[in-house]
């Protein structure tokens, strides 16, 4: 049997932490959720004056992150991100009662090479989001890695 890192709530809320600062600091009013690995929400904040809609779309990013283990901009990504016209995944965002999310701001939480989760932001451009997902997931870096954990912090991950 393998042992598995589990994400909880203390971490979520460092990585909702350090998103939200980023966001404050280029003055974009962002949503951020942050999912286990099996899509379930641990943490969701919306910042004063996000738009209502972000909370679902977030913990749509986070849900896809994590449950297929790729940056939620790679589906789209030319010329053979999977979900494209004509390749092969083309049409999975209506997987999952349309929780499937194919565009920018969904990054998977990778920890000692296992996703342990997701990380979903909405509100801002796809440059935005990247920036405050990005954060995030330094801050839990940040959090973990005096404890000898690795956390990957970039844009494009695929596990």
């Amino acid at each position: 049997m393998r042992q598995a890192f589990k994400l909880e709530l203390a971490e979520a809320r460092a990585m909702v932490a350090g998103a939200l600062a980023r966001a404050a600091a280029i003055a974009v009013p962002e949503t951020v959720c942050i999912c286990d690995e099996g899509g379930h929400p641990l943490a969701l904040e919306r910042m004063d004056g996000a738009r209502v809609t972000g909370p679902q779309i977030a913990w749509n990013k986070a849900f896809t992150a994590a449950c297929h283990r790729r940056s939620t901009h790679l589906f789209n990504a030319p010329p053979n991100g999977p979900a494209l016209p004509g390749n092969e995944a083309f049409g999975i965002q209506w997987s999952f009662e349309g929780r499937f999310s194919v565009f920018v701001g969904g990054f998977p939480i990778v920890v000692d090479g296992a996703v342990v989760g997701g990380i979903g932001l909405s509100g801002g451009t796809g440059e935005q989001d990247i920036a405050c997902g990005l954060a995030g997931l330094e801050a839990l870096r940040g959090l973990l890695g005096p404890a000898g954990h690795q956390v990957v912090v970039e844009a494009d991950i695929k596990r």
